[in-house]
């Protein structure tokens, strides 16, 4: 991937089938993308924030009830603009992916609308340090120690590894049609984790032990994983422990609107 092509952006805001988001029953709204905090919908936050980075250029928002996102004004503007498009959302998060991917122009940036502390900014370290390092798919993650500097109750899980613990940012890249097979192990359905055999089948049995037990550095790990599919892929850590946190509940919504009160000054004086 060269430094001057830019990314297309999938934005994934799709919801679980047949069931309403705690939060979203609580805003009074359809799916959970458009919650607000602080005023503006999640969802709305993560496509300015897509659309602000200077290293990405298509939108495209991967969602099950497109109509209601599209008439938030941000959205309205893009698509206005011809920048932004929809693809219609999947049983589950890897079909909508391909769904997603689908006549893309690559290499593909993956976030989710739940993103909501991510900044254009995080998203161009992401993309470029993915550059740097010859990606052909790759995730970023967070050093748990900035984690708990931005939040000590932001996000409580964590991967460990030989060379620290990590939390997962929801922004993955894949760059080029034959990465998505780094998708393809998960294409099933259900969740991925719950199935060793699955895990055996992709990695090696080697791997989910060193994997499991955080029997080496990411690096090395990620190294025979790549070895295994035949391209490289790799785990990007990004310098800010707020990229890790994102609205999955309540807990994590209220620390999320807290974190955006201060940094955009809307904060309550104590």
């Amino acid at each position: 991937m060269s430094s001057h092509i830019k990314a297309t952006a999938l934005v994934m805001a799709g919801k679980r089938s047949g069931m309403l988001d705690p939060l979203a029953a609580n805003a009074g709204v359809a799916q959970k993308a458009v919650v607000p905090v602080n005023g503006i919908p999640m969802v709305e936050r993560v496509v300015q924030q897509v659309a602000d980075c200077p290293d990405v250029g298509a939108i495209r928002i991967v969602a099950h009830e497109p109509d209601e996102i599209a008439a938030l004004p941000t959205i309205a503007g893009l698509i206005a603009k011809g920048r932004l498009s929809f693809a219609k959302g999947k049983f589950n998060i890897v079909e909508s992916v391909f769904a997603g991917a689908e006549g893309a122009d690559f290499p593909l940036l993956v976030t989710t609308a739940d993103n909501c502390l991510v900044t254009a900014e995080g998203y161009s370290e992401f993309i470029r340090k993915c550059t740097a390092a010859k990606a052909e798919a790759a995730a970023g993650l967070a050093r748990k120690e900035d984690v708990i500097a931005a939040d000590p109750v932001g996000q409580k899980r964590f991967y460990e590894f030989r060379d620290g613990a990590f939390s997962n940012c929801n922004m993955y890249l894949i760059a080029s049609p034959q990465a998505l097979q780094a998708a393809e192990i998960m294409r099933s359905g259900g969740q991925f984790v719950k199935f060793p055999s699955r895990i055996i089948k992709a990695f090696g049995l080697m791997n989910l032990i060193r994997f499991r037990l955080g029997n080496g550095s990411k690096e090395k790990l990620f190294e025979k994983v790549s070895k295994r599919f035949g391209f490289k892929l790799a785990l990007i850590e990004l310098s800010d422990g707020h990229y890790a946190i994102d609205v999955d509940n309540q807990r994590t919504f209220d620390v999320t609107e807290r974190i955006l009160k201060r940094r955009e000054g809307t904060a309550e004086p104590v």
